[in-house]
């Protein structure tokens, strides 16, 4: 089968498109045909050895994937041979087959096609759990969404606004900005060009956001965190920026607020049920059109490293998705 291969750390020019063995499923493991997978900006980490685990080389990235069963292992009952799925695996998504965890394989709704399923898992997995079972986020309060136009960042805007939240998205373009608002977004604040800490005060009417979900870091995150609520929550979701903030703490000690991780993989893989209950909730929303997810481009397997690149110089608004 064609694999995506990342043979030595680097960005995506060192990638390599290679021909290897096939997949067997082990006990609790289904092997997929990949139909289409969803990128990710910890791919572009992965690939440089910069995430928080480094695979052992070689490996092949990916995450999001939607395909069909190609084969079952022992002690799944679930799904089966010929099923439509959808699902995450830590890596191994950009190939033609890919053994997928049984508890991180679920069947795919008829409605959803595979590139927008491919597209859902990990942008929408993410961002419900952050602000559902991390920031415990309630209808009326104010939320702040950093890097609003990305994969998770889009998500995070279309869910606090459905559970009830004022959203407030920042972004570093108008023309992401103006995605925003399709999206749900209240208020703009377009980072590059307003001060993010006095513009969120003066939105919020001087009383501050109650919710920051951050999967930007860099030199945002302190100046977000200055225009935190009394008793706040600040999402630690990623560091699409590159720099890990260093945040002065002080500043939670003086707003009573609170410094949130949020790791969606652990928590799906430690706590698969509450997971799926989350699964689940996301499925019916999706079903009764609440959710939308976003596709930027949808490109084949051998341009993934083009992709990748796109993806790594902010260009991306929403979801890239490769086509298998």
């Amino acid at each position: 089968m064609k694999a995506i291969r990342c043979t030595t750390y680097g960005p995506p020019s060192k990638l390599t498109l290679e021909e290897i063995d096939a997949l067997q499923a082990g006990p609790k493991q289904v092997v997929v045909q990949v139909k289409a997978c969803g990128l990710n900006f910890p791919d572009t980490l992965i690939i440089q050895g910069l995430y928080q685990f480094k695979p052992e080389l070689p490996f092949t990235p990916g995450s999001d994937i939607a395909g069909i069963v190609k084969e079952v292992g022992e002690g799944v009952t679930h799904v089966k041979v010929g099923d439509e799925v959808f699902g995450f695996v830590a890596h191994g998504g950009l190939a033609e087959e890919v053994i997928v965890p049984a508890n991180a394989c679920f069947p795919k709704p008829p409605q959803m096609d595979y590139p927008i399923a491919a597209s859902f898992m990990m942008a929408y997995g993410t961002s419900y759990h952050a602000l559902k079972d991390r920031a415990m986020l309630k209808e009326g309060e104010t939320l702040l969404v950093l890097g609003a136009s990305g994969g998770v960042g889009l998500a995070a805007v279309e869910l606090g606004k459905l559970m009830g939240a004022k959203v407030i998205a920042a972004a570093s373009t108008q023309d992401k900005l103006d995605l925003c608002k399709k999206y749900g977004a209240d208020e703009l604040i377009n980072y590059t060009q307003q001060d993010l800490k006095s513009t969120i005060k003066a939105v919020t009417d001087g009383q501050g956001v109650d919710v920051i979900y951050d999967p930007v870091g860099g030199d945002f995150s302190e100046q977000a965190f200055r225009g935190i609520a009394w008793n706040g929550r600040y999402l630690v979701v990623g560091f699409a920026a590159g720099d890990i903030p260093k945040m002065p703490l002080n500043l939670p000690l003086l707003k009573g607020a609170s410094i949130v991780g949020v790791f969606w993989g652990g928590f799906a893989m430690s706590y698969p049920k509450e997971n799926m209950d989350n699964t689940m909730t996301l499925m019916q929303w999706y079903a009764e059109g609440k959710l939308k997810p976003h596709i930027h481009k949808i490109v084949p397997l051998d341009e993934t490293k083009e992709a990748l690149e796109e993806m790594m110089n902010r260009k991306v608004k929403g979801k890239m998705v490769v086509k298998i």
